[in-house]
Protein backbone atom coordinates (compact mmCIF):
# COMPACT_ATOMS: atom_id res chain seq x y z
CA UNK A 1 0.00 0.00 0.00
CA UNK A 2 1.81 3.33 -1.13
CA UNK A 3 0.41 5.70 1.29
CA UNK A 4 0.62 9.56 1.20
CA UNK A 5 0.73 11.47 4.71
CA UNK A 6 -0.37 15.59 4.27
CA UNK A 7 0.85 17.41 7.42
CA UNK A 8 -1.11 20.48 8.66
CA UNK A 9 -2.00 22.05 5.19
CA UNK A 10 -3.72 24.65 7.69
CA UNK A 11 -4.75 28.69 7.46
CA UNK A 12 -2.67 29.54 9.66
CA UNK A 13 0.33 27.86 8.50
CA UNK A 14 0.02 29.88 5.33
CA UNK A 15 0.71 32.95 4.53
CA UNK A 16 -1.48 35.86 6.41
CA UNK A 17 -1.82 33.12 8.70
CA UNK A 18 -0.95 33.42 12.84
CA UNK A 19 2.05 31.13 11.99
CA UNK A 20 2.92 31.25 8.37
CA UNK A 21 5.58 29.40 6.80
CA UNK A 22 7.12 30.91 4.14
CA UNK A 23 5.53 30.57 0.68
CA UNK A 24 3.33 27.93 2.55
CA UNK A 25 0.89 28.15 -0.17
CA UNK A 26 2.62 27.19 -3.04
CA UNK A 27 2.87 23.64 -2.10
CA UNK A 28 -0.81 23.05 -2.19
CA UNK A 29 -1.23 22.70 -5.94
CA UNK A 30 1.95 20.17 -6.28
CA UNK A 31 0.06 18.12 -3.37
CA UNK A 32 -3.27 18.20 -5.53
CA UNK A 33 -1.91 17.18 -8.45
CA UNK A 34 0.31 14.12 -7.03
CA UNK A 35 -2.53 12.62 -4.68
CA UNK A 36 -3.99 9.82 -8.09
CA UNK A 37 -0.33 8.54 -7.65
CA UNK A 38 -1.39 6.87 -4.03
CA UNK A 39 -3.42 4.14 -2.86
CA UNK A 40 -3.80 6.07 0.30
CA UNK A 41 -4.43 9.46 1.73
CA UNK A 42 -4.29 10.40 5.19
CA UNK A 43 -4.34 14.11 6.35
CA UNK A 44 -3.16 15.68 9.65
CA UNK A 45 -4.24 18.75 11.67
CA UNK A 46 -2.57 20.72 14.49
CA UNK A 47 -5.52 20.84 16.79
CA UNK A 48 -4.84 22.73 20.01
CA UNK A 49 -7.11 24.15 22.52
CA UNK A 50 -7.27 27.83 23.22
CA UNK A 51 -5.28 27.33 26.86
CA UNK A 52 -2.42 25.36 24.95
CA UNK A 53 1.02 25.07 27.14
CA UNK A 54 3.03 26.11 23.88
CA UNK A 55 1.19 29.48 23.51
CA UNK A 56 3.27 32.49 24.55
CA UNK A 57 0.15 33.91 25.48
CA UNK A 58 -0.04 31.74 27.91
CA UNK A 59 3.09 32.60 29.92
CA UNK A 60 3.20 35.62 31.88
CA UNK A 61 6.15 37.78 30.51
CA UNK A 62 7.17 35.45 28.08
CA UNK A 63 7.38 36.42 24.48
CA UNK A 64 6.69 34.20 21.27
CA UNK A 65 9.84 31.90 19.72
CA UNK A 66 11.43 32.25 23.30
CA UNK A 67 12.17 29.05 25.22
CA UNK A 68 11.05 26.97 27.91
CA UNK A 69 11.37 23.54 29.81
CA UNK A 70 8.09 21.29 29.56
CA UNK A 71 8.42 17.62 30.51
CA UNK A 72 12.29 17.63 30.73
CA UNK A 73 11.92 18.56 26.77
CA UNK A 74 12.80 22.19 25.42
CA UNK A 75 9.57 24.26 23.98
CA UNK A 76 9.70 26.77 22.24
CA UNK A 77 6.58 29.33 22.30
CA UNK A 78 4.42 29.82 19.17
CA UNK A 79 1.91 32.15 18.23
CA UNK A 80 -1.61 31.28 19.33
CA UNK A 81 -2.28 28.96 16.06
CA UNK A 82 -4.92 25.93 15.02
CA UNK A 83 -6.68 26.65 18.00
CA UNK A 84 -9.64 23.76 18.02
CA UNK A 85 -12.50 24.66 15.92
CA UNK A 86 -11.40 27.94 14.64
CA UNK A 87 -10.73 29.07 10.81
CA UNK A 88 -6.88 29.24 11.22
CA UNK A 89 -7.33 25.40 11.91
CA UNK A 90 -9.12 24.39 8.97
CA UNK A 91 -7.44 23.01 6.11
CA UNK A 92 -6.78 25.72 3.15
CA UNK A 93 -9.81 25.47 0.82
CA UNK A 94 -7.55 25.01 -1.81
CA UNK A 95 -6.13 21.59 -0.97
CA UNK A 96 -7.74 18.87 -2.27
CA UNK A 97 -9.30 16.74 0.66
CA UNK A 98 -11.72 14.73 -0.98
CA UNK A 99 -9.58 11.56 -1.30
CA UNK A 100 -8.50 11.94 2.61
CA UNK A 101 -9.55 8.32 3.98
CA UNK A 102 -8.94 9.47 7.57
CA UNK A 103 -7.87 12.77 9.47
CA UNK A 104 -5.56 12.39 12.15
CA UNK A 105 -5.00 15.11 14.95
CA UNK A 106 -2.60 16.38 17.23
CA UNK A 107 -1.52 18.63 20.09
CA UNK A 108 -5.20 18.58 21.90
CA UNK A 109 -3.56 17.73 25.33
CA UNK A 110 -3.50 21.24 26.51
CA UNK A 111 -0.54 19.93 28.68
CA UNK A 112 2.41 19.18 26.21
CA UNK A 113 2.92 19.82 21.90
CA UNK A 114 2.86 17.31 19.13
CA UNK A 115 4.43 17.88 16.55
CA UNK A 116 4.36 14.26 15.02
CA UNK A 117 1.40 12.81 13.61
CA UNK A 118 2.32 9.73 15.69
CA UNK A 119 3.37 10.76 19.48
CA UNK A 120 2.98 13.67 21.33
CA UNK A 121 7.27 15.42 21.88
CA UNK A 122 7.57 13.31 25.45
CA UNK A 123 5.78 9.96 23.75
CA UNK A 124 3.94 9.50 26.44
CA UNK A 125 0.47 9.06 23.93
CA UNK A 126 0.41 7.48 20.64
CA UNK A 127 -2.44 9.40 18.07
CA UNK A 128 -2.94 5.88 16.78
CA UNK A 129 -1.73 6.66 13.18
CA UNK A 130 1.16 4.12 13.32
CA UNK A 131 -1.25 0.68 13.92
CA UNK A 132 -3.85 2.45 11.33
CA UNK A 133 -1.16 2.20 8.59
CA UNK A 134 -0.02 -1.06 9.55
CA UNK A 135 -3.97 -2.23 9.70
CA UNK A 136 -3.80 -0.58 6.00
CA UNK A 137 -0.61 -2.42 5.07
CA UNK A 138 1.32 0.49 4.31
CA UNK A 139 4.83 -0.51 2.76
CA UNK A 140 5.56 2.95 1.64
CA UNK A 141 5.25 5.97 3.50
CA UNK A 142 5.90 9.28 1.58
CA UNK A 143 4.93 12.35 3.87
CA UNK A 144 4.57 16.25 2.77
CA UNK A 145 3.31 19.38 4.38
CA UNK A 146 4.24 22.11 7.14
CA UNK A 147 6.63 22.63 8.48
CA UNK A 148 8.83 20.52 7.05
CA UNK A 149 11.85 21.35 9.75
CA UNK A 150 9.09 20.56 12.64
CA UNK A 151 5.59 18.69 12.25
CA UNK A 152 6.60 17.00 8.87
CA UNK A 153 10.67 16.17 10.36
CA UNK A 154 9.17 14.94 13.53
CA UNK A 155 6.89 13.01 12.06
CA UNK A 156 8.90 11.18 9.48
CA UNK A 157 11.36 10.38 11.88
CA UNK A 158 8.93 8.55 13.96
CA UNK A 159 7.16 6.79 10.58
CA UNK A 160 10.93 5.81 10.34
CA UNK A 161 11.14 4.05 13.83
CA UNK A 162 8.23 2.68 13.20
CA UNK A 163 9.22 0.71 10.84
CA UNK A 164 8.14 2.10 7.37
CA UNK A 165 10.10 2.63 4.38
CA UNK A 166 9.95 6.25 4.02
CA UNK A 167 10.13 9.43 1.56
CA UNK A 168 10.05 13.01 1.73
CA UNK A 169 8.75 14.76 -0.89
CA UNK A 170 10.95 17.77 -0.84
CA UNK A 171 8.80 19.94 -3.54
CA UNK A 172 5.47 19.38 -1.36
CA UNK A 173 7.17 20.76 1.75
CA UNK A 174 7.61 24.01 3.31
CA UNK A 175 10.23 25.05 6.11
CA UNK A 176 10.10 27.86 8.77
CA UNK A 177 13.44 27.84 8.86
CA UNK A 178 15.38 26.82 5.63
CA UNK A 179 19.09 26.90 6.35
CA UNK A 180 18.08 24.75 9.63
CA UNK A 181 16.08 22.36 7.39
CA UNK A 182 18.91 22.11 4.93
CA UNK A 183 21.20 20.07 8.22
CA UNK A 184 18.05 18.15 9.05
CA UNK A 185 17.78 16.79 5.73
CA UNK A 186 20.99 15.80 5.81
CA UNK A 187 20.25 13.89 8.78
CA UNK A 188 16.92 12.41 7.07
CA UNK A 189 19.21 10.95 4.43
CA UNK A 190 21.78 9.62 6.78
CA UNK A 191 18.87 7.97 8.69
CA UNK A 192 17.50 6.19 5.09
CA UNK A 193 15.26 8.27 4.35
CA UNK A 194 14.69 9.31 0.64
CA UNK A 195 14.43 12.60 -0.63
CA UNK A 196 12.34 12.99 -3.42
CA UNK A 197 10.01 15.00 -5.82
CA UNK A 198 6.69 15.05 -7.03
CA UNK A 199 7.63 13.85 -10.57
CA UNK A 200 9.23 10.83 -9.27
CA UNK A 201 6.62 9.54 -6.91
Amino acid sequence: MKTLLIIDVQNDFIPNGSLPVPNGNQIIPVINKIQDKFDLIIGTQDWHPKDHISFASNHDEKSVFDEIEIHGQPQTLWPDHCVQGTEGAAFHPDLNTEKFEAIFRKGTDKTIDSYSAFYDNGHLKSTGLAGYLKEKRTSQLYVCGLAADICVYFSIIDALNEGFDCFFIDDASKSLDIKEFETLKKEMIAKGIQIVTSRSV
